[in-house]
């Protein structure tokens, strides 16, 4: 059976009933697609500006790779690699002097190694991806702490519940991977929307802030297959 992305279960909320079965039906079926959540290579020049600047605590990484793409849109000719270029430029632009401090915990942290065999999680028989771009343990006294982050890019960007899914899908994540050496922090599991500029903690999720709809919407896949 074809692995399902966040994105992916996003876009079969907003389909017709029949396309839904459509949907259902493909999944064992349909080859598999190199595309991440973060929407494949399209947004790959801003996630990983913004990913790296994240971690190194280093704004001018956003800047040169701005820099460097208004280079290559002044360099191709063609309309919709223009596009790419300008759409990456527009999420870039926003990260020049962002404070990339609100999404970490005061302590110290330290970046840990993430496996590609732990990204496939199964929830109720289907296998859901989590793919976050950075996972890290901190002090908090005595306790050893984890929390992730990741960095998403659509479009016309995420709604606030639909957001909530790939926290959730994180939170689960480090549930399954990490909780057996260190206690999970919920306000430091965040899902980031690029475009829009905002994220979602799962504590948003756990004090009913942010409606969690991922059980809910993969039980509906369930029902239809």
């Amino acid at each position: 059976m074809k692995k399902l992305s966040i994105k992916k279960i996003i876009e079969f909320k907003g389909k017709s009933d029949r396309a839904k079965k459509t949907f259902t039906q493909n999944l064992k079926f349909e080859r598999e697609v190199k595309e991440s959540d973060g929407g494949g290579d399209y947004w790959i020049s801003s996630l990983s500006a913004i990913s790296n600047s994240y971690k190194r605590n280093n704004l001018q990484l956003i800047r040169d790779k701005v820099h460097e793409l208004e280079e290559k849109f002044e360099n191709t000719e063609f309309q919709r690699t223009k596009t790419m270029y300008g759409r990456n430029i527009d999420i870039l632009i926003k990260y020049e002097v962002f404070d990339f401090k609100i999404w970490k915990p005061n302590e110290q942290i330290t970046y840990i190694k993430k496996h590609k065999s732990d990204f496939i999680l199964t929830i109720k028989g289907l296998p859901i991806e989590a793919v976050p771009h950075h996972v890290f343990s901190f002090q908090d006294e005595d306790i050893k702490e984890i929390g992730a982050i990741w960095f998403i890019a659509k479009l016309e960007g995420y709604s606030k519940i639909e957001l909530g899914m790939f926290t959730d899908i994180l939170f689960r994540y480090l549930k399954n991977v990490f909780s057996k050496d260190y206690s999970l922090n919920p306000r430091y599991c965040i899902a980031v929307d690029v475009v829009n500029n905002f994220a979602v903690n799962y504590y948003q999720i756990e004090k009913g802030e942010v409606p969690s709809i991922l059980d809910k919407t993969i039980d509906e896949i369930k029902k239809i297959m």
